[in-house]
């Protein structure tokens, strides 16, 4: 099969979705499949192929969207080096520009559309409009999904709060929930260095025996990692050697360190400030639990690198996303700051023989997770849309 994919992003930048697509295509080549990148590219003059590629002159995107790209949704050239593919398969992993490529180019060639719809948007409604009008624009969203997703002849995401967001749009079709993958030997910790984790510590001014809980993300008001900072603030005492660590960067790190400082919590929560992704296993490795406060993700790939480390995880409670935490497999839940305090404490206080046996736990139930086991469900999505477009149940 000849899978075109459209994305806004690609290597060598790195989120969420490039990781996400990266391993979809390293897992559909390993099948053997051929995959085409169809991507936007800020630093393209032209539009060229490489390496199974197409760079897309693209626009970098200002302010508080800093180091998102986009590209004009209609072009002749893209348009006849896709064709010159031959794709059985148009898949769009955006909604903006590249996604509207995507899904104009399989209405021309008359092929199976598939949309992944990754991002929560009501969470981000306020970067782009004033308080007074986020009704109104989220409104708009809604219709502009609806209309997007509905052109698809199959719809996937990677949780089932993907499923109750399309559905509250209006959108027809079921979400087939597909998890994100995450490279789990990148992350192991039989490849890693117990020097690391005291160079690291050291670095950061944390103590060597100290108790390490983290958070890998873009730092946005969407993660609610100030809630989290006024949680760790609030139930966590000086006195009990436990310290958070914050890894990224994004448009609220300013207001965060301001937050730390007005808080005076800056001896027990550091911001580390941007890690670029090889960079990041040995910050994971480096902790003990992993910790969030955020009810925007619908399946966090750092969450999930974090787990690959054998890090449990401390979720704040989200019913939809309910199953990605199970208490005393993988981590628990948390209501309030009191509640994560305890279920840090509870951690802490295992024996290390108990400790080992959930961070054992905790790799083993995402184990599943990698680029075949994507690629496998995938393909059979892919089967789906294909029946629905020649008119097939």
């Amino acid at each position: 099969m000849r899978i075109a994919i459209f994305t806004e992003a690609y290597l060598p930048r790195i989120n969420g979705v490039v990781t996400h697509i990266k391993l979809l295509k390293e897992g559909l080549e390993e099948l053997g499949h051929q995959v085409l990148i169809v991507t936007a590219d800020a630093d393209a003059q032209k539009h060229y192929v490489e390496d199974g590629v197409l760079h897309c002159p693209g626009i970098k995107l200002k302010k508080k969207l800093s180091g998102f790209e986009t590209s004009v949704p209609v072009s002749r050239t893209r348009l006849n080096l896709v064709k010159d593919f031959k794709p059985d398969i148009i898949h769009v992993e955006t909604e903006f520009g590249m996604g509207l490529c995507g899904v104009t180019i399989a209405k021309m060639l008359k092929i199976p559309l598939v949309y992944t719809m990754h991002t929560m948007y009501d969470d981000y409604i306020y970067y782009v409009a004033p308080k007074p009008l986020v009704k109104v624009v989220k409104r708009l969203s809604h219709t502009y999904m609806k209309t997007f997703a509905n052109r698809a002849n199959a719809i996937t995401g990677p949780s089932a709060k993907c499923s109750e967001y399309l559905q509250s749009a209006g959108v027809k079709l079921p979400v087939n929930v597909i998890p994100n993958p995450v490279e789990m030997d990148a992350f192991s910790p039989e490849h890693f260095d117990p020097q690391e984790r005291k160079a690291i510590r050291e670095r950061l001014g944390i103590p060597q025996d100290a108790f390490l809980a983290c958070f890998v993300g873009r730092l946005g008001r969407e993660k609610s990692i100030d809630l989290l900072i006024d949680y760790w603030n609030q139930a966590v005492s000086r006195e009990e050697n436990m310290y958070l660590l914050i890894v990224g960067g994004g448009p609220e790190e300013e207001a965060l360190r301001k937050q730390i400082a007005d808080l005076g919590c800056g001896d027990r929560v550091i911001l580390s400030g941007r890690v670029e992704h090889p960079q990041l296993p040995p910050y994971l490795l480096a902790s003990d639990i992993y910790v969030t406060a955020s009810l925007s993700d619908t399946n966090s790939i750092s969450m999930l690198e974090g787990m690959a480390a054998g890090l449990p995880v401390l979720q704040r409670t989200d019913p939809i996303n309910a199953d990605q935490v199970k208490d005393g497999e993988n981590g628990w839940s948390f209501n309030s700051a009191e509640e994560m305090a305890q279920l840090l404490r509870r951690f802490r206080d295992m024996s290390p023989e108990q400790q080992q046996e959930l961070r054992e736990s905790t790799r083993l139930s995402i184990m599943n997770a990698g680029a075949t086991a994507l690629a496998d469900r995938t393909l059979a999505i892919y089967r789906m849309a294909a029946m629905r477009k020649a008119g097939k149940k």
